[in-house]
């Protein structure tokens, strides 16, 4: 299985079987004040692969303080995860879901938004500081490493990275950009299915 989107998750059971689980958590914040905002595309692309893959529908389970989808994508079991604990707190759910599930930390996988990033391209980075995002900041901080995969989105307007980046992040995207994003997180669905699906082979 490629690293790059997805790690697998291995727990052993009784019968000496092992289920492989995918965890896919994306980064944003809670409630209708802040859907579609450049903040929230991380909850964007978990949406897109849930609708992709015909996943369950998302639950709110308070053990986690997250909505949770369940699938499979090229018969690999998978978890998606928005934490509702607002972005600055994002880590208090992943290091509860780690502790509940039995997972590995280097085994996470974390979607996010970069205004690094020009807006549309798409990076994957591992074992690297936060760079002043603070979902991952709060990750790191949480679970004590960075040693986790990090697909991040870029959500930076062409006129480059602005002077106020936190009240920039809860902007709405304009139509223009609307479309570059939507075909971005298109694309970062569809490389994950590419990826699963040729490691199956």
């Amino acid at each position: 299985m490629c690293y790059f989107f997805i790690i697998i998750f291995q727990q052993g059971l009784s019968s000496g079987k092992i289920i492989y689980m995918l965890i896919i958590v994306g980064l944003g914040n809670p409630g209708e004040k802040y859907k579609n905002t450049r903040h929230n595309v991380g909850f964007q692309a978990i949406d897109e692969i849930a609708a992709n893959f015909q996943f369950s529908i998302f639950n709110f389970q308070s053990i986690f303080n997250a909505q949770i989808s369940k699938g499979q994508i090229a018969n690999e079991k998978i978890i998606l995860v928005k934490p509702q604990t607002f972005m600055n707190l994002s880590g208090e759910t992943v290091k509860t879901l780690i502790k509940n599930l039995k997972l590995k930390i280097k085994n996470l996988v974390v979607i996010h938004d970069d205004i690094d990033l020009p807006l549309g391209k798409i990076k994957i980075s591992k074992n690297r500081g936060s760079a002043g995002h603070k979902g991952v900041k709060s990750i790191i901080k949480e679970t004590g490493t960075k040693d986790f995969i990090r697909i991040r989105i870029g959500i930076q307007p062409k006129e480059g990275k602005p002077r106020n980046v936190e009240k920039f992040v809860l902007r709405k995207f304009n139509k223009e950009e609307e479309k570059i994003l939507k075909e971005a997180i298109k694309n970062s669905s569809a490389e994950l299915a590419k990826l699963l699906y040729f490691n199956e082979a």
